[in-house]
């Protein structure tokens, strides 16, 4: 069931991130789970190297760190496609 609720989440983070990046027209369902569920390791990452506390569970810190992954890596994937 755990595995659902990252699915639903990673692709609401994903389509969120793809709005606010510009690029909701180039992904399809798919791409913003896949990219919803790397943006929030990402965004683990990138709070642990600032020393904040890594988000578990589902919850508004978790929402815009996973974001905030979303939106690195779609700013990433801009950068290398030009």
């Amino acid at each position: 069931m755990e595995i659902l609720l990252w699915i639903l989440f990673g692709g609401i983070i994903g389509w969120v991130a793809s709005l606010i990046m510009k690029t909701d027209a180039q992904q399809g369902l798919v791409l913003n789970i896949i990219v919803g569920i790397i943006g929030a390791l990402i965004g683990g990452w990138v709070m642990n190297f600032f020393g904040q506390s890594d988000p578990s569970g589902f919850s508004l810190y978790s929402f815009l760190v996973a974001l905030l992954g979303s939106v690195i890596l779609i700013a990433i994937i801009k950068m290398i496609r030009g």
